[in-house]
């Protein structure tokens, strides 16, 4: 494993800092905002960026991982799996030991954004071995958001009993904007988040409650709507849909029986949402972004009658991709602080809540460039997948304890 030292340095007061990968900005800057569109409440938006100072080791457990996009701790020391975007699922052990590409996942399409997405141990892994995954699946008419599970065999070279339990309506040929996380709240759900495939045609049926695309779905784990899921007996509405107006989310999670979950603006305006059931967040009527051609999104207005507010967004970006709530001993002044991957401008990004609000923020080791996702080790480190062709799979330790 190849190791470094670095020191976090970030927010105003930093008087030095890491250059991200590529980028020519050396400053841990917020950056000019793309739109004007002010907020409803100053908490929405721009909390006060803060340093922790925190010296770090960061190391390499693995490289040569082409486009990891999603990653999950095993329990003990049985190391970890990693998906490539290719559709290929890998075994890691814990000295970095990268497995044959594990047998047994279903055809995938990946190409541009699509391809094999997220991994998650199932709620009961460690009586039945069931894992669940998300990935654009190839199907007539062209290509979708799936969920499926399988189980995943004691030496981890295989699956069996492989099936969706999630296949996104309608079938389109455009590649983009698949979302996708799958995670579980404890009570026997699984959540799937969606995106809406981009298009100006396609962003339109975010709002369409006859369709899966930019919606949060719960389904019960084998794939049926719960029967307390909001839009259960109306029949212009598809049951397993939680909610709706959304862009395209690429990270989630359960944080005191609630869901979050983030996803990405245009230009400007990723939001972070705490996500309700049956409530619609705007997309694409309503953004605190503008589109790329400059041109206003939707109404132009970022606020709309029975349309959610973000509790929180950027502007400029950080095109969001993995987020986690920190649970670990290893930071310990971080616990219950969010943590999300950042693709551009790279790196990593600390939230501090109080009672559902953003207090401060962080911007963190953004000389790691993509990071697609995080996760947490049994020790309390951070573990990060960079989004790159020669991808690596990296632990973020503090000094001295890796």
């Amino acid at each position: 494993m190849n190791r470094r030292t670095l020191t976090l340095l970030t927010g105003a007061t930093a008087l030095a800092a890491i250059p991200a990968l590529g980028q020519q900005d050396t400053t841990f800057t917020r950056g000019e905002r793309n739109t004007d569109l002010a907020p409803v409440e100053d908490s929405q938006f721009r909390a006060e960026l803060v340093s922790s100072g925190i010296e770090t080791e960061h190391e390499t457990v693995v490289g040569g991982l082409v486009h990891p996009w999603g990653i999950e701790v095993l329990p003990g020391d049985g190391g970890y799996l990693v998906t490539e975007r290719e559709g290929r699922l890998r075994h890691v052990s814990e000295d970095g030991t990268l497995s044959e590409p594990i047998e047994g996942l279903p055809e995938v399409d990946a190409r541009e954004q699509g391809g094999l997405l997220d991994v998650a141990l199932g709620p009961d892994f460690a009586e039945d071995r069931m894992i669940f995954w998300t990935y654009a699946k190839p199907v007539e008419g062209g290509l979708v958001t799936a969920a499926a599970k399988g189980r995943l065999n004691e030496d981890m070279t295989a699956l069996s009993d492989v099936t969706d339990i999630f296949v996104q309506e309608p079938a389109v040929d455009a590649p983009m904007h698949f979302g996708s996380r799958i995670l579980f709240d404890g009570e026997g759900h699984a959540f799937v988040t969606t995106g809406e495939h981009f298009t100006q045609e396609n962003r339109q049926l975010a709002q369409d409650l006859d369709t899966t695309f930019g919606k949060v779905v719960r389904i019960n784990l084998d794939g049926s709507a719960p029967e307390d899921n909001p839009f259960v007996g109306d029949e212009n509405a598809i049951e397993t849909i939680w909610s709706y107006g959304h862009r395209n989310i690429q990270g989630a999670l359960m944080m005191d029986g609630e869901l979050w979950t983030i996803e990405h603006g245009p230009k400007g305006g990723d939001e972070l949402n705490l996500t309700e059931a049956g409530k619609n967040y705007g997309w694409p009527a309503i953004s605190y972004g503008e589109q790329y051609s400059g041109n206003p999104v939707g109404s132009g207005d970022a606020q709309q009658e029975g349309m959610e507010q973000p509790d929180y967004f950027w502007d400029p970006v950080i095109a969001p991709a993995g987020m986690l709530a920190y649970d670990g001993e290893m930071f310990a002044d971080w616990q219950g602080d969010l943590l999300i991957s950042s693709l551009y401008p790279g790196g990593i990004v600390r939230l501090e809540i109080a009672d559902g609000t953003v207090t401060a923020e962080e911007r963190l080791a953004r000389d790691l460039g993509r990071v697609r996702d995080i996760a947490v080790d049994q020790d309390g480190s951070l573990l990060v997948v960079t989004d790159f062709e020669d991808g690596q799979l990296l632990r973020i330790s503090t000094a001295g304890q890796s």
